[in-house]
This record gives C-alpha cells, structure tokens and sequence, in this order.
C-alpha cells in the first residue's frame, strides 16, 4: 500500500478544492466508478432489457424520493389568444404535496391529435422567473428580455407552438412563482427594477445551500423532486384532449438539458429528447469544473458509483437523443468531459443497434442555444416525434 501523506503534506492541487482532491480522489476511487455502465465490455446487446430495468430501480431508489400519484385537480385562470396558438395559463397537482404553474399553448385549428412537447427551463442563476424564460408575454421584464437574449434569443416555447406542437413549460421548484420568498425581498410588479431583479437573483444564489440543506434532512433529494415533477407533468400533458401521448418529445438548455437528458432516460413516453449544453462525465469534472454547474440541484449521492451521468442519460435508448454542446462553453471540459460523454452514448447506441439515434453535436460556441443549434433542434424533433 502507497503511503499516505499526512495532511499537511497534501500537495495544493490546481483545483477548486486544492488540497481536499487528493483525498477526496482517492476514497473516490477506492469505492469504484460507474461499475455498471452498459458501455463497458461486460454486457452484450442481449441484457440491455434487464439492465435497463434493473438500473432505472437502482437510480430511482437513489432519489429517496417516490411521491404517489394524485388527481391533477388542474385550473385554467388565463386563455389567451396568440394569433397561431393559444396559451393556457394552468395549476396543478404533480403530488399530493406540490401544486405547480404551467403554461400550455396549444395550437389553433387542430383536427386530429397533436404531437407535445415538454418544454424545460435553465438555471442561469436567474430565479425571478421560470417558465417565463420560454414563453414570450405582454409587458416583459427588460431584464427578462436581457437575460433571454444572452442564451437563446428566443422564446422557444411559442416558436414550437407555432410548429404546430402543444407546448408545455412549468416552473421549476425555486424559481419563477415556486420561487422562496421572504418578508423583506424587493418589491415585484410595474415597479420591479433591474436593480430588484438582480438583487433579488444575487440573493436566491446564496440561499441555494441552505434549500439543499433542509431537503437533504427531510430525507429526500432535490434531484428527486425535479425528476418526478417532470415526468408528472409528462403525465398531465398525456391526459389533455388535444395531445396525441404517443408522440410526445422534451427539450431544455442547461439545466433545462439537464432535465430533458434525464426525461427522456426514465419516461419511455418520451419519443426523442435535445439536451443542449449539459452533458459531461461526472468524474471528469471535479477538479475545476464541479463549480458552477453540479449544484445541489444535480445530486443523487452514492450512485456514481454505479452509473456515471452518460450512463444514467444511456437509460434512454434505443429512443432518439441529441445533445449539442460548444465548444467555448467555460463550464465543461471539452476532452475530459463531454467527448467521453459522447463515446459513452455512442457506444451504448450502436451496441444495442440503434446508432442512428443518438447525435453529439459540438458547436464552436459558448454556453447558448443559438439559431443554428435551433434549426438541428427542431429538425430532430419533427423527424422523430
């Protein structure tokens, strides 16, 4: 056995957490890593069934967290005419303990079914507001509207709409009107400035910690929570009259990626998913990259050992999955992260015979989800959904 140094003597390493690495490495690695990817040389095309059955009980169990289902108890309080669509404002119930807000536009003009889509939020350390950041309203906040032309300069939710698509976006729990609020926030409404907004921003990014915290000693995960929302709402969008269920697809950037990568792996009613700009191997990242990007938001502890982020994200083939990432994108590592990302995906695609239905696309961009990405984005939805 290698000796082991004494604290002090811990080299400094060029990483966020200097000297904390080395041991935090080392325990990582005595414990083992994504010992169950189906992209190792272990298993054969022929047990990707029972893998996959056996793997999604292991990462649901992971959540600590299973709510039981419930009436929907939905409310329409807004219907507003949108020339192409029309857009719903809606409640409702996800679990017997959360009731969420949505907006559903819905095309005009329909005769038959149509096709859904789940429309899915970022982070952005922008918490004022949530499904707002997809879907375009009257009156915008300036720092809204500042804050949507920095990723996507789109309102993406009504250009789907507009395709003909039944859209719908909730609000992710903490943002938007699931946003924590205290007695002494700075004032919403006409007169909200940029100042509010932005203080309001700066302060919701420091309490984030504190959420976690009391998630995580109520014996659930914050991960869990997002997760199982987002697959309610996939139940709740089946159960309206003007959707065909069968050809329902997701599509999020950032943390909304993050969600629609995981979306598509654990809901089979997920015909084909775009996760623009989160995708990388978790291990590749812990030195410099684990900052600004694996939140509290983002943790199912323990199962890394198991299946690393790709693997748990491979839980979705053979169905269609494009993930577009840029190549000046700051928060992933391009050839420690994402690349393997990538080689992971491709690898369990082609094995169980189904390469045509994963694409890794890296974009020589920043962390954005700009026009050109739109267009590939949009294509592959209307090809395979």
């Amino acid at each position: 056995m290698a000796s082991i140094p004494n604290p002090l003597d811990e080299s400094p390493a060029p990483s966020h957490v200097g000297s904390l690495l080395g041991p935090i490495t080392r325990i990582r690695d005595a414990y083992g890593w994504a010992s169950e990817s189906f992209a190792s040389d272990k298993f054969k095309a022929a047990d990707h069934p029972a893998w996959r059955k056996r793997m999604l009980a292991e990462v649901f169990a992971a959540m600590q967290y299973a709510p039981a289902k419930c009436d929907f108890a939905a409310q329409t309080v807004e219907k507003v005419d949108c020339g192409k669509y029309t857009r719903e404002k809606v409640y409702f119930n996800t679990t017997p303990e959360l009731r969420v807000p949505a907006y559903v536009l819905v095309p005009k003009g329909l005769t038959a079914k149509a096709p859904a889509i789940v429309a899915l939020h970022d982070h952005g350390g922008f918490y004022r507001w949530g499904k707002e950041k997809l879907v375009k309203l009257p009156g915008e906040h300036p720092s809204l509207t500042e804050f949507k032309g920095a990723y996507a300069n789109r309102s993406i939710a009504d250009d789907l709409a507009e395709q003909g698509y039944v859209v719908i976006v909730i609000d992710l729990f903490y943002w938007g009107e699931r946003r924590l609020r205290l007695p002494d926030d700075p004032k919403t409404g006409p007169a909200e400035s940029r100042e509010d907004v932005n203080q309001f921003n700066s302060a919701r990014g420091q309490m984030e910690q504190l959420v976690a915290r009391t998630i995580y000693t109520s014996g659930f995960t914050w991960a869990g929570l997002i997760f199982w929302d987002d697959i309610r709402t996939v139940d709740y969008l089946a159960s309206r009259p003007e959707v065909d269920a069968s050809r329902i697809g997701c599509v999020g950037l950032s943390v909304g990626a993050w969600r629609a990568a995981h979306l598509t792996g654990f809901d089979d009613r997920i015909k084909a998913g775009v996760a623009v700009c989160w995708l990388s191997s978790f291990k590749d990242i812990q030195s410099r990259n684990t900052i600004h990007t694996v939140g509290f938001t983002k943790v199912l502890p323990g199962l890394y050992r198991r299946l690393d982020m790709p693997d748990v994200v491979s839980l979705a083939a053979p169905r269609p999955l494009l993930c577009i990432n840029g190549l000046q994108d700051g928060l992933f590592p391009v050839e420690t992260g994402v690349k393997p990302a990538y080689r992971t995906l491709e690898t369990v695609y082609s094995k169980i015979g189904a390469g045509e239905k994963f694409r890794g696309h890296l974009y020589d961009s920043p962390h954005e989800f700009n026009a050109e990405m739109q267009v590939e984005a949009w294509a592959w939805l209307k090809k395979w959904v």
